[in-house]
């Protein structure tokens, strides 16, 4: 049988083994089972993952399985050998042994308890490091493909210009160069530049096709108010590098509607580009739970039986867990192929789909996983050493007196506020299991030693801060718990504050101030922090902010008595030791925001790309962010000078300038360049990020920093929606940030 023949083609294979296949077996090819829905002995510590002793639950395994076998199963992190089972069993339940993918959560590392936890995507967007981005995504594949699973619904590529919605901190920020650029380097990192048959490369899968930043009133899953021209300049382009440049085979639709066009039941989204206009050859996933919201939210399907119908017409392939339950999901694709509802070559389409990647990974010749290699692959120590600088390299600094770096100055050090004594991660995170994190407090005490006098008081906590796991009747239940720290109070903070020399907050957010589904109404920190630091700073000592945080903060009050801002974001696993490198002068901060930081919380959109307006005041001030998109302070100065601009083709220029450590300590620098359409036919904002490169120079050093600009860098959509480089006048301009441009030119394309 010529699917069974390694020598052929993917493609090859798979149109002969699905010319074999029944109806039925074609339908469960597209379906999914959470593992933890059948397994004896689930995870004792996280609700989605498998003991390493667990067997398959045999008995209701067979009642989805029967004799068809199964596309994929999701929530099942467990070790290899508990992998191998499921696959084998599967295998053992089609005529074909047709292969499971297994598929798992890895934004920041896989979601498997005891596997390594990296800084979150905007942390490591603020590194504006290409290379970092790309490490980061090889160490996640080798630790996901180590324990047996196949493919990631990862990464994020929405751009994210809605400060309140939660998951921001699961993006690369609010600019679509900056995004396309991430993106490409974390996939081509994570997929080994499309060698799927290594076992230390996985299948991505990014999400959420295709506008999903931008949440009305910043409430997950909200629509998307954006019109044509916005959605093709903005959004599509990180889809599109994704899918043509980085290779991505497949992506996860959005649960949300584009200018009322829901994108999971919208053939030009998902025909007409994916297919048509990018070429995209795998297949579309569901997002959970997302085609009954055709029913119970959009209102564009009478039923779920209508649903289902209009989803896979549209292009949808596979459904993301939990949205249907198997029995009948799969009957009711099965009706609507007899019945013409679904045409069989649509059907062929989708299957084939999975079928010719399961070729592609190797599936049918090693469809089981090395039951000891992980434990030489999990937190490794180069993985360690890949998640530590992720969390330097990400440290922003927004304000600075010149109280940073700390040194070792201050003999008396209060470490106060809710984060002070716990590492928080963010979400979608492994759960620590083996190994515990380090606090802040663990690290400065390590770091400072037995000659300094620490006190650490909370001093209040981040509402609901945890959840946990508890057992009834047997079973494991994930319930919601509040911050062990909500009810301390401000005058043990106070008191530390008051026989101190110095002042260290540490808070921020938490999962439930910020992460999917936990959107706010207001940008201010959470809980009493904004009013205990207020306290602090009538003690008149030296006062250090640092927040963990996974979206823009409203630091309206906060930067009127602060010494000094440092943002840390959620740093991963170790995010405490480099906050404490950081204040102590070991680490010179060189992160720039990736997001913009508005003025208040009242004072939003403030992305630096917003399209200018004759008006940019209100009755309380600018619209313009108080921190904006690029921005980001040194323990060093930079001086920028010598900006040469050569044309090189019709559109295309070489651009190089000096930059030159002009302090006294080694630093690293972010030489960004942006470009205005001085004049065009449609409005343009006044600048767009088009190149970046971070640099290292130690004091007194010059380096020369060059770009290359294309077509890409000048072209707009025109008023007849076609890609054009218009004639005129174009502003390159370079510098530190999108509002700290030192050196500019005027080029004229005709």
């Amino acid at each position: 049988m010529k699917y069974l023949d390694a020598l052929l083609s993917p493609e090859e294979r798979a149109e002969d083994l699905l010319s074999r296949m029944t109806l039925a077996e074609k339908v469960a090819q597209i379906d999914i089972l959470r593992g933890v829905e059948f397994t004896t002995i689930p995870h004792k510590i996280h609700n989605c993952s498998l003991d390493d002793n667990a067997e398959p639950d045999y008995e209701n395994l067979d009642k989805v399985l029967g004799n068809n076998g199964i596309g994929f199963m999701h929530d099942a992190y467990s070790v290899p050998a508990v992998f191998n089972k499921y696959q084998k069993y599967i295998m053992s339940k089609s005529r074909f042994g047709i292969p499971c993918i297994f598929t798992g959560e890895a934004l920041h590392g896989i979601s498997w308890p005891g596997a390594m936890i990296f800084p979150v995507p905007l942390c490591l967007a603020a590194s504006f490091n290409r290379d970092l981005v790309h490490r980061t995504g090889k160490a996640i594949a080798a630790e996901t493909r180590s324990l047996g699973m196949h493919e990631i619904l990862a990464p994020n590529l929405d751009v994210a210009r809605e400060p309140r919605w939660g998951r921001v901190e699961e993006t690369f920020g609010e600019d679509t160069y900056l995004c396309s650029e991430m993106g490409y380097q974390i996939i081509t990192g994570e997929q080994r530049n499309g060698d799927f048959r290594r076992d230390d490369a996985v299948l991505t899968e990014p999400k959420h096709y295709c506008v999903h930043g931008i949440a009305e009133n910043g409430i997950n899953c909200a629509q998307a108010r954006a019109g044509k021209r916005e959605v093709e300049q903005c959004y599509l382009p990180v889809f599109e590098k994704a899918i043509t440049e980085a290779g991505a085979n497949n992506v996860m639709a959005c649960y949300n509607a584009i200018d009322s066009e829901v994108v999971i039941s919208s053939r030009y989204y998902l025909y007409d580009i994916l297919r048509g206009r990018y070429g995209m050859k795998g297949y579309v996933r569901a997002d959970w739970g997302a085609i009954e919201r055709l029913v119970e939210a959009h209102r564009t399907a009478a039923n779920h039986v209508d649903a289902i119908r209009d989803v896979i017409n549209a292009g949808m392939d596979v459904q993301g867990c939990c949205s249907y339950p198997h029995e009948f999901r799969q009957k009711t694709i099965i009706d609507h192929v007899k019945s013409g509802n679904i045409s069989q070559e649509r059907l062929d389409e989708a299957v084939y789909s999975v079928l010719r990647l399961k070729f592609i990974l190797g599936l049918f010749e090693n469809p089981f996983t090395d039951e000891e290699k992980y434990k030489s692959v999990i937190r490794c120590d180069e993985h360690k050493a890949i998640g530590l600088e992720g969390a330097r390299q990400g440290m922003t600094l927004i304000e600075n007196d010149g109280i940073l770096p700390l040194g070792k100055k201050y003999k008396k050090i209060a470490l106060v506020g809710p984060s002070s004594a716990r590492q928080r991660v963010g979400g979608y995170s492994s759960t620590p299991y083996g190994y515990e994190l380090k606090s802040v407090y663990d690290e400065l005490k390590e770091a400072l030693g037995e000659d300094y006098e620490i006190t650490q008081a909370s001093g209040c906590g981040i509402p609901k801060g945890i959840q946990a796991i508890t057992e009834e009747d047997g079973q494991f239940h994930l319930v919601d718990v509040y911050d062990e720290d909500e009810n301390a109070n401000f005058e043990e903070a106070i008191a530390a504050a008051e026989n101190s020399d110095v002042i260290i907050f540490v808070g921020g957010d938490n999962t439930f101030t910020s992460s999917e589904g936990h959107d706010r109404s207001d940008l201010r920190l959470a809980g009493r922090q904004r009013e205990l630091i207020l306290e602090l700073a009538k003690t008149g000592k030296p006062l250090v902010i640092v927040l963990e945080n996974g979206r823009s903060v409203d630091l309206y009050e906060e930067c009127k008595v602060a010494n000094a801002i440092l943002l840390s974001w959620f740093g991963g696993e170790f995010g405490a030791k480099a906050i404490v490198e950081t204040l102590l002068g070991d680490n010179n901060p060189a992160g720039r925001l990736p997001v913009s930081f508005p003025q208040d919380s009242n004072r939003i959109p403030c992305y630096y790309s917003i399209l200018p307006n004759y008006f940019e005041d209100m009755f309380e001030g600018s619209r313009g962010a108080r921190y904006p998109f690029g921005f980001g302070l040194s323990y060093t100065e930079f001086e920028y000078s010598n900006l040469v601009i050569e044309k090189t083709g019709k559109t295309d220029f070489t651009v190089k300038v000096t930059v030159k450590n002009i302090g006294d300590v080694d630093g690293d620098e972010v030489v960004q360049l942006y470009v205005n359409d001085v004049v065009s036919s449609v409005v343009t904002p006044l600048r767009l990020l088009q190149g970046f490169e971070r640099i290292s120079l130690k004091a007194g050093e010059s380096k020369t920093v060059e770009f290359k600009l294309g077509y890409n860098a000048f072209r707009l959509l025109n008023k007849e929606y076609e890609w054009v480089v218009e004639d005129g006048d174009f502003e390159i301009m370079v510098g530190a940030a999108s509002n700290d441009i030192r050196l500019k030119e005027t080029v004229t394309i005709n």
